[in-house]
Formats: C-alpha cells, sequence, structure tokens
C-alpha cells in the first residue's frame, strides 16, 4: 500500500517544523527565543477554566449536537451580530474543534476540481494545501507592504476570472498583521457582489488589533452577508490554541454541507470546552484588553529595535502579533537568513517564502514573548548580523 496521490498535495504549517528543530537545539543545551509559533503566551483566563471544570463536574462529557450547543451558538450569533453590526442567528452559526474546519469544510462544500481560488499572498499556508488538496488552482493575489498588506485591487480584478468559486480575505492577517481597511473592502465588495462565488473571511485576529477602530468585516457591506462565510474562534483572542475550538458563521444552505462534513469527521465538538467558550463570550473580557494592550507594548519595542538593525525593515502591524520585517537589504535569502538565526543566534523565527512567493524578502517574527525575551531576541539578531559581515 501506499499514500493516496491526493495527500501529496497537502502542505504543512513550516512553524511547527522550526519549533521540532529548536526544541532539539534545546535538548542539545542551546538557548533559544521562540517567535516562531503563533499562539498567545499569556494563560487561558481563570473564569474560563473554571467552567470547564464545573462543566466536568456537572457531567458535560457526552456527545452534543453536531453544529455545537444551542446555548453556544446563541452567545456567538449576539456577539457577532454586535460585533460586526450585521443580523445573523444560532442557525448560520458552525461550532467546531478549532476554526481549521471552517476553512476545510467550507471549501470541500463548494469547491469542484478545475474550479479557482483567489488568496491571499503572503498568507496562511493551509490555503494553498486546502486548494491543492481539492484539486482546484491556487490563485495567489500579493499583498503590499507599502499598502499595509492590502491588495493591489487592480492586480485582484484581473485575477478574478469566470472560474472562480470562493476569495480568501484575511484580517487582520497572517503573516503580516496587515488590516484590510473599509475602503479596500468596500470595492472588494463591488468587484465580487454579482460574481457566482463566495467570500471567507478568515477573522480569527478580530479582538487584536491596534488601530483605532475594529477591523471591518466584508460581511457587513449590502449584499455580502449572503455571499461570506466568517471564520472566527477562541483560540487567539481567549489564549484557547490547545482547547481547540472555533466557529463558522454563514448561510443557512451552506450550514447544511457543514453539518455533514462535521457529522462524518468529528461526530462534534467537545461539550465541556463548549461550556467554557460560554464563559469566554458572555464573561469579563478585561484579560482579552490587558492581553492586546501587552501585545501592543511589545510591537512597538520589538518592531523599533529591528529598525536599528541593518538590513532590517520592519514596519509595526496593525493587528495580530506577527511582526514581517523586510530583510532584502541584508542580501540573504529569507530562509538561509531563517536558518541563520536559529543555529547561530538562537532566535527562531519563520521564513516569509513559506508563506508564499510574496513572501520572499521578510521574515515573521512572533511577538508573543516576553519583552524581555523579545529584547534578548533583538539583541542577538543584531550580534548574528555582525558575524556575517
Amino acid at each position: 500500500m501506499k499514500l493516496a496521490e491526493r495527500i501529496a498535495r497537502l502542505e504543512i504549517e513550516s512553524a511547527f517544523d522550526v519549533l521540532v528543530k529548536a526544541r532539539a537545539l534545546e535538548a542539545a543545551g542551546r538557548s533559544v527565543v521562540h517567535l516562531e509559533i503563533g499562539e498567545p503566551d499569556f494563560p487561558t483566563p481563570p473564569h474560563i477554566v473554571e467552567a470547564a471544570k464545573q462543566a466536568l463536574d456537572q457531567g458535560w462529557t457526552r456527545y452534543g449536537p453536531t453544529q455545537g450547543l444551542p446555548e453556544l451558538r446563541e452567545a456567538i450569533a449576539a456577539y457577532i451580530s454586535r460585533t460586526r453590526n450585521i443580523s445573523v442567528s444560532a442557525r448560520n452559526v458552525c461550532v467546531v474543534p478549532g476554526a481549521k474546519p471552517i476553512l476545510f469544510f467550507s471549501m470541500l462544500a463548494l469547491i469542484e476540481p478545475g474550479d479557482e481560488v483567489v488568496y491571499p499572498d503572503p498568507g496562511f499556508p493551509i490555503y494553498r494545501s486546502m486548494i491543492q488538496y481539492l484539486g482546484a488552482k491556487p490563485v495567489p493575489v500579493p499583498l503590499i507592504e507599502t499598502r499595509g498588506f492590502s491588495f493591489d485591487l487592480d492586480i485582484l480584478r484581473d485575477k478574478l476570472s469566470s472560474r472562480t468559486r470562493l476569495l480568501i480575505l484575511n484580517s487582520p492577517q497572517n503573516p503580516t498583521g496587515g488590516v484590510i481597511p473599509e475602503l479596500d473592502l468596500r470595492e472588494i465588495a463591488a468587484l465580487v457582489r454579482d460574481r457566482d462565488l463566495m467570500v471567507l473571511s478568515d477573522e480569527i485576529y478580530s479582538r487584536i488589533y491596534y488601530t483605532a477602530e475594529a477591523p471591518y468585516s466584508i460581511a457587513a457591506l449590502p449584499g455580502m452577508l449572503e455571499k461570506t462565510i466568517l471564520l472566527d474562534g477562541f483560540s487567539k483572542t481567549y489564549a484557547m490554541t490547545g482547547w481547540r475550538l472555533g466557529y463558522g458563521v454563514m448561510p443557512e444552505w451552506l450550514v447544511e454541507g457543514v453539518n455533514k462534513l462535521m457529522v462524518n469527521s468529528n461526530s462534534c465538538a467537545t461539550s465541556f470546552t463548549q461550556r467554557a467558550a460560554l464563559a469566554a463570550l458572555t464573561g469579563p473580557q478585561t484579560a482579552v484588553d490587558q492581553m492586546v494592550e501587552q501585545f501592543r507594548r511589545r510591537r512597538d519595542v520589538f518592531c523599533q529595535a529591528l529598525n536599528t538593525i541593518p538590513g532590517f525593515r520592519c514596519v509595526p502591524p496593525s493587528g495580530a502579533f506577527y511582526a514581517f520585517a523586510n530583510v532584502e537589504q541584508t542580501g540573504m535569502p529569507s530562509k538561509d537568513l531563517a536558518n541563520l538565526l536559529l543555529e547561530r543566534a538562537g532566535v527562531a523565527c519563520l521564513n516569509g517564502g513559506s508563506f508564499g512567493e510574496h513572501g520572499e524578502g521578510y521574515i515573521r517574527f512572533s511577538f508573543a514573548n516576553s519583552l524581555q525575551n523579545l529584547q534578548a531576541a533583538a539583541e542577538r539578531i543584531r550580534a548574528a548580523q555582525k558575524e556575517t559581515k
């Protein structure tokens, strides 16, 4: 026996590969500052943990509805309606184990071989991976640093075709930290509103932003709610990466397909984690606000430090917790520089090229680490750069 051919079309997240290498260096006695993994370094807020403990004590350990617990779906619908200025109900909500299944299930339900999917480049590697897996054509659109890592709308217009079935948006964005301006979203909506396609709006970093106003959702624009799959979850906002709980908000006709895929793969999301998620949404939000404020401080300090290192240029991101540094002036390919920083400086980071062709010339650093470690990482990078001269 051998693996099915379609498995070869799947890609992986390089962050986990780098983590393995970094752990191996640590096992050999090396000191490593971990700036590769995209997860908050803060603990899950205590009231959420307590809600999970109570749920276990109360017997929330059995199967639940495939679509998610009704009370959680009601809370999600209320939260999304309030924060995105739209009107959705629990019928539009699918709760799944982590946010990735919404990406996976939506594409499985919508995309046929030969269809085209337009997505941001650099972008989350799983976008391209899933497009290829389904036998569709990946159509990358470059994100432009001078536009705050938003699309060049003329290029986007040219990339759309009669075979485009899905447009993926991600704002705030991984790996760049860019936020798509409302005016750009209005132009994008005008481009796609009358086309036979859907928009998957990945808003997993929706609460982690440093702009005066919250990032705008394309779902709020006229005619777009019925064309949009809104992806969000609990991992980033509430430091719940290991809890594996996310959700999608979508038209009811698509909910049916997603539920079929969910029941055939996972049956349902874990009941006691859903009770914890209910406490997350309806409980105090102080921990979220404090976490974002800490991220803001780290962003400012780390990006300022990077900008003093020869060959590095880093525009402070508008959202998420990634510094996407332009390193073209170092004269080194991104992959070689990322390897050098890990092996020589003990700084684990990601080659921008692993996020797509247009990520070449950049390095992604996660500033979801302590201020002390970020400052140490900057000094290590500076020292490594001096040694290469």
